[in-house]
């Protein structure tokens, strides 16, 4: 069965913001095809695990002239250098790719240096490009020294990122630092709350990182990447993807390069998973998530307050923000296409 939402609402909802991006847009069950539509989006879905129900998003790809490449794959190829500049809420790297473009994504954590951080902006490094500033928050609260054998000077490695809507918001919408370690405390309880075993670990207490690599909640996220990691394969125009916890949208994320997004993909989920892991209820399977409630969050967001803001070398990130939804939109100037190269949209 397809639902086909309001030709005229989605027109409204992102020709408003770059053009006609969008003139389409419809919604299939799990057992149905979504056919490809070069002029706008559709939707696959719900693919449900538990409390997590996820839509995919398919459309057109705007960047396939130019290629990104993840922070994760820059810092484990060494095409950039992330350094640690003894400022908890700034970093600086620097990309050594003389042809390769690093998409950076605001949650990225990247560990090591004197303390685990999140990257708090979105931003394109261009090749070649020297230092460049990056801002950060703090996620990892008292370590100000190396931890083990990892280096102090710089971070070896960006595996994960921010793993819950209110730890997105308190670094990209209110940027405060008490409110991240504030996040950070409260998803290492409702974790431990919900699998039952404490999370924390005792090389460092505070670290998210150190969390997410914990190896009884890895099982426990094992069980829903095991179902839903393989549903990008279905459709090969994928860019990006919505979903909800326990029958509630939480947010979506829409990418201008579908080979970008399935790179990003594994970090995505694997955020998404940890989320609902620590929402969740024992026995009790979310409803699948209605399609209103993502419309109705859009257009919210576009009736809320404009601002603008560049960073880096020509990265513009535009933003829309209601009391209810907050809007990002991510542009590279360097690019031709009008396109935003990241959309993400929150319920509050």
């Amino acid at each position: 069965m397809k639902l086909r939402i309001s030709k005229k609402l989605f027109v409204l909802v992102f020709a408003m913001m770059c053009g006609v991006f969008l003139t389409t847009l419809t919604i299939a069950g799990d057992k149905s095809e979504s056919k490809n539509d070069l002029n706008g989006f559709q939707i696959s879905g719900p693919y449900a695990h538990e409390n997590l129900s996820i839509f995919l998003i398919q459309g057109k790809d705007s960047f396939s002239a130019k290629e990104f490449i993840t922070l994760k794959e820059a810092l484990d190829t060494k095409v950039a250098v992330l350094h640690e500049t003894s400022n908890v809420n700034n970093l600086s790297i620097e990309n050594l790719s003389s042809d390769k473009h690093i998409y950076i994504q605001l949650g990225d954590i990247v560990k090591g240096g004197k303390q685990d951080r999140a990257i708090s902006i979105d931003i394109v490094i261009r090749p070649k490009s020297g230092k460049i500033s990056l801002s950060a928050f703090c996620v990892e609260k008292g370590r100000w020294t190396n931890r083990g054998t990892e280096a102090v000077n710089k971070f070896s490695s960006s595996n994960d990122r921010l793993s819950s809507k209110k730890l997105k918001l308190a670094a990209k919408s209110r940027k405060s630092q008490n409110e991240v370690w504030k996040e950070v405390a409260s998803t290492q309880k409702n974790l431990k709350q919900k699998i039952g075993r404490n999370v924390k670990s005792r090389r460092s207490e505070s670290s998210l990182q150190l969390t997410l690599e914990n190896k009884e909640l890895k099982k426990v996220v094992s069980e829903y990447m095991k179902e839903l990691y393989p549903i990008i394969t279905k459709y090969k125009n994928t860019v990006g993807y919505a979903f909800a916890i326990n029958g509630e949208f939480n947010s979506s994320d829409i990418y201008g390069s579908g080979k970008l997004f399935k790179k990003l993909w594994p970090k995505l989920l694997k955020a998404s998973v940890v989320e609902a892991i620590a929402a969740r209820e024992k026995g009790k399977n979310s409803p699948k998530a209605k399609l209103k409630d993502i419309e109705l969050s859009l257009k919210d967001a576009l009736n809320g307050k404009k601002s603008e803001k560049k960073v880096g070398q020509g990265t513009k990130i535009i933003t829309h923000e209601s009391d209810k939804n907050v809007l990002f939109d991510t542009y590279d100037d360097e690019s031709k296409s009008k396109q935003p190269v990241h959309r993400n949209i929150i319920k509050k």
